[in-house]
């Protein structure tokens, strides 16, 4: 088994699963009446955690769609099923802290949404299973060992995008303006999902005759003039950054006085003031990490519950947003848009 930086989580996982299937399927009867006839059965609940890294549309349908697939599955939120929500609002040492509360609470499963959140819940969680979602690298971010065996109580979803639906993403800015040569990157230096995102981007770029031009960020507050220091290159990438989403508006409205087309990597940056997007539904991805989160409470190891990637992606396209920043979005797109928003 690879060695990480992370403490590795000494755990049955057996024991774990063992644990976890006798919380769902075990029943507290009611005392038996006086002429002896069992009482009837009660359906325990089940209590989970979730650690949201941060506040954007992204973050917020992936939560929601997980809460779905419970409900979806036949669940009553706040009978049967119990969601505590902590927000560490960009925060990574808030984030630990949650991981640590959650590490001693009674619940029965962890949801962390985004990298940072994971890998604090990680670290800190060893006894329960936890689960992830909106990570773009779990093996470069340390949560697992493979995506095929994750090797501990650590598992979930990623939303990186292939390789052929990046290169799609940085075509919308050829096909929205065919004499584009460079492409600016804001992006949080403490992000390694980030970190992933820029050296793909920058792959596929050279296939396309692109540049890519980087600044980076260590706070939201830096967006603007980071934004500002691109330069006059021709697009901006917005790669699915925690920091960077949730201060979009920072973005967008550099992007708009200066005449700079916006491509998003998902549909939130879009919903944020971005021209368009082909992109993961996070509504989706929450409640694909959702269905994983109940097999698991059922019974299924996490370490042998492969790493799961997102099912379905589309086109998503602001049209409002292209006219601010002064481009048009062709009619082949538009006619393929799931979503176009006014």
């Amino acid at each position: 088994m690879r060695q990480t930086s992370f403490r590795r989580r000494a755990l049955s996982l057996v024991g774990i699963a063992a644990a976890v299937t006798l919380t769902l399927t075990s029943c507290s009867s009611a005392p038996a009446d006086d002429k002896g006839n069992a009482g009837a059965e009660t359906v325990e609940t089940v209590n989970i955690g979730i650690s949201q890294f941060v506040q954007h549309p992204a973050l917020d349908a992936a939560a929601e769609g997980f809460k779905q697939a419970f409900i979806d599955a036949g669940y009553v939120d706040g009978e049967t099923v119990i969601f505590d929500l902590q927000n560490a609002n960009g925060e990574q040492s808030t984030a630990v802290t949650i991981a640590q509360s959650f590490a001693t609470s009674d619940d029965d499963l962890v949801l962390a949404i985004a990298t940072p959140a994971a890998q604090a819940a990680a670290q800190a969680i060893a006894d329960k299973p936890v689960l992830f979602t909106a990570v773009t690298d779990a093996v470069s971010a340390e949560l697992v060992d493979s995506n095929e065996k994750p090797g501990a109580n650590v598992t979930g979803t990623v939303d990186a995008v292939p390789a052929d639906a990046l290169k799609t993403q940085l075509e919308l800015i050829k096909e929205i303006n065919p004499d584009a040569k460079t492409v600016g990157i804001v992006y949080a230096s403490g992000e390694v999902n980030s970190e992933v995102q820029v050296k793909a981007a920058e792959e596929v770029a050279k296939e396309l005759g692109l540049e890519i031009v980087t600044k980076t960020v260590t706070t939201a507050n830096d967006i603007a003039q980071a934004t500002e220091a691109l330069g006059d290159v021709d697009a901006i990438y917005v790669p699915t950054d925690n920091m960077v989403v949730s201060g979009i508006a920072s973005l967008v409205q550099v992007a708009e006085k200066a005449q700079i087309p916006v491509i998003g990597a998902e549909p939130g940056t879009v919903e944020g003031g971005a021209v368009a997007t082909y992109g993961i539904d996070y509504t989706k991805l929450g409640k694909q990490t959702g269905e994983m989160a109940i097999r698991i409470l059922e019974g299924a190891d996490p370490a042998m519950t492969p790493v799961e990637t997102p099912s379905e992606l589309s086109y998503v396209v602001n049209v409002e947003a292209a006219k601010r920043m002064g481009v048009e979005i062709p009619q082949e797109i538009l006619d393929q848009a799931t979503v176009v928003k006014g």
